[in-house]
């Protein structure tokens, strides 16, 4: 049995092969419209990471073990070489496939991450997450309502509802909640590697947000010593989903190009 769920939206012979990785708490379904916007020009591989969505869940979490296992999906399509696009969490599982896989992968493209330890900024979205009662629950509102007293910003519980479904009359996430809290600090963790990747990487940051910043510049050159970046002044940690066609052309001039466009 497959461990990795994914959606393959095309084989088609001569057109490169791009794998989408959504973030924390995600699933396949985030990445959408930048499948359905570059699935003309390329074979879009879009993957659940290991503990999201349909994909099985696993004993604990690590860089190695969730990047592996999506080689090897990879390997068992007999693709032999990918670009990798990757959002937040799944932006530093590509970079980490990267550094391990260099005859693998072609380009990356990493958006609204840097390869660095961040310090917990998921505390509420846990607290949200637990507060709700899942053997009680009877509808995604109440959920919604339960949450909103732990969440500020708009959209998350909303994103976070995408996740939440019913198993035969059984509400659940679809995500490994009590895995993915326990080992919070190694998703926290930086990415390390004895050798650069010397693949072409475009990191796309979101002007609005504090995810990259300019104090980490020295870590992203010497592990990815061909990095180039962009800005998108007006999005913030979501800019594939609030600046979609800025977004989805960054993409696709990197990709098709050796510039950004």
């Amino acid at each position: 049995m497959q461990s990795i769920n994914y959606h393959l939206s095309s084989n088609l012979a001569g057109k490169p092969y791009l794998v989408l990785l959504h973030g924390l708490f995600g699933s396949l379904d985030n990445l959408s419209m930048v499948r359905k916007a570059l699935e003309s020009d390329f074979n879009v591989l879009s993957i659940d990471l290991p503990d999201h969505g349909k994909s099985a869940f696993t004993e604990g979490f690590s860089f190695t073990g969730y990047a592996n296992e999506i080689v090897q999906l990879i390997t068992s399509l007999k693709i032999t070489e990918v670009s990798v696009l990757g959002h937040s969490l799944g932006g530093k599982i590509a970079m980490k496939m990267a550094l391990d896989n260099p005859d693998l992968i072609e380009k990356l493209v990493i958006a609204d991450i840097a390869p660095v330890r961040y310090t917990p900024r998921h505390q509420n979205v846990f607290k949200a997450l637990n507060s709700v009662n899942l053997d009680s629950i009877k509808s995604r509102s109440e959920a919604d309502a339960i949450m909103s007293e732990f969440l500020e910003e708009p959209g998350v519980s909303q994103f976070l509802l995408k996740s939440l479904r019913q198993v035969d009359g059984n509400w659940r996430w679809d995500f490994n909640l009590p895995l993915l809290q326990r080992d919070y600090p190694a998703i926290s963790e930086g990415i390390n590697s004895d050798k650069p990747c010397l693949a072409p990487i475009l990191f796309i940051k979101g002007g609005q947000s504090d995810y990259i910043l300019p104090e980490h510049k020295q870590i992203i050159g010497s592990l990815f010593p061909k990095s180039s970046a962009k800005v998108i002044g007006s999005a913030g940690h979501w800019l594939h989903a609030q600046k979609p066609v800025i977004f989805n052309r960054l993409v696709r001039d990197f990709l098709q190009n050796d510039t950004c466009g």
